[in-house]
């Protein structure tokens, strides 16, 4: 939980942008979205190596707010902050919906799950940026990358 104490001491090194946004829950929405914000992100340089990170990350969080937190309903909107400042983009995607059990996900590497067709945004969304969390059982998705850190895959076992 952030305290006002812990809000004045985060350390901002430069000028930034935030944005608002709200969508439709409509699956067509999602690209012509998703490709101006990355063409925006691409012109701020403030994650020049892993755009294409967080473009595949976002469409994954539009997709499952639209499909499983809303469930298409056109009365209900997907709602999106970002905010771009030097070497690191947050995202956070908020549905209207219920939420779901964030604990309780399967593991889609899992060989009982290997057939699923449900079940992977998640792993793709952890896999690709540097922080994944969940708020209001899941309905409040929060994303992190930062340019600095190395992905992943390649800083796990390297000597």
């Amino acid at each position: 939980m952030t305290t006002e104490h812990d809000v004045k001491q985060k350390d901002h090194r430069g000028p930034y942008i935030a944005l608002e946004f709200s969508l439709p829950s409509e699956v067509t929405a999602i690209s012509p979205f998703v490709d101006k914000l990355t063409l925006l992100l691409r012109n701020c340089d403030c994650v020049p190596e892993g755009v294409s990170d967080v473009e595949i990350a976002l469409r994954e969080a539009l997709a499952n707010a639209i499909i499983h937190g809303n469930h298409e309903d056109h009365r209900k909107h997907v709602h999106i902050t970002c905010r771009c400042e030097p070497d690191e983009v947050s995202i956070a995607v908020k549905d209207e919906g219920k939420g779901f059990e964030t604990n309780n996900l399967p593991d889609p590497t899992a060989p009982e799950n290997i057939g699923s067709v449900h079940g992977r945004g998640i792993h793709v969304m952890k896999a690709l940026m540097d922080e994944v969390r969940f708020e209001e059982r899941g309905a409040v998705i929060h994303m992190r990358k930062s340019a600095g850190e190395a992905p992943k895959a390649a800083s796990q076992g390297s000597t």
